[in-house]
């Protein structure tokens, strides 16, 4: 018989934030597999490896190439999508051989997760169990102290990567939203977020729930700061209040 693959959400950085189910399966994998960028330990990784035996093999799936951008190049998107074909074999041997693989993967697996890709390749191959986690969006907005949607007010993820013009546009309608990925796009939102005059609304987050986080408003925030890939701008809903 195959071995069954495990797609672990285990949260934004607070290994205190994995689910009981996550951490129940993480321990019963003989194989932990994570993502990483070369010469780098990975964050999932970081985050779950002191529950890890001696006796788990830890498999690192290196990605050729890390950007910020998305380049719609030819070239980039064969590279990307040989390196999940190759890791995902890898990933296959383990499974054809019996045992149980356990991709962890930071945040939650199907919400901008990496193990959506393993997911699409894999699923249809071997018996998969795709366990949720709690996602950066949600773990920014508790670290802010702020709510992100009351009643019927409708939440907006966008990306830093999109365009200037079409994040302007998107969030010109948006009751509420969250940018996420921004790194090099920084100055870019925070440009459009002025633009729009929404800088005295806006919050900002890096690396949440993490000993290293870093939590504001975000008009208190330089516009030329050099902030991290996993940071993100919140726009919260407006206020309401019940009354009797």
């Amino acid at each position: 018989m195959s071995g069954q693959l495990f797609g672990l959400g285990v949260g934004p950085g607070d290994p205190e934030l994995m689910t009981l189910k996550s951490l129940r399966l993480l321990k019963d994998s003989p194989v932990v597999a994570y993502l990483a960028a070369r010469g780098r330990k990975g964050r999932a990784l970081s985050i779950v490896e002191g529950f890890l035996s001696d006796s788990q093999e830890r498999l690192p799936l290196v990605y050729p190439v890390t950007t910020e951008s998305l380049p719609s190049t030819a070239a980039y998107d064969a590279l990307i999508r040989q390196f999940y074909d190759e890791s995902a074999e890898v990933l296959a041997t383990r499974l054809q051989a019996g045992q149980n693989v356990a991709l962890v993967c930071e945040g939650d697996p199907f919400f901008y997760g990496s193990f959506m890709y393993f997911h699409d390749r894999l699923a249809d191959r071997f018996p998969t169990t795709v366990v949720p986690g709690v996602c950066s969006v949600l773990a920014c907005a508790a670290g802010l102290g702020t709510p992100l949607v009351y009643r019927n007010q409708t939440l907006s993820v966008l990306s830093g990567v999109l365009p200037e013009e079409e994040l302007k546009a998107r969030l010109r309608g948006a009751e509420a939203a969250a940018i996420m990925k921004l790194g090099t796009n920084y100055r870019k939102v925070r440009a459009v977020i002025r633009d729009l005059g929404l800088l005295d609304h806006a919050l900002y987050a890096e690396r949440a729930t993490m000993a290293d986080q870093r939590l504001c408003a975000l008009k208190d925030l330089p516009e030329d700061e050099n902030v991290p890939y996993f940071a993100m701008i919140l726009l919260p809903g407006d206020r309401w209040e019940a009354t009797s």
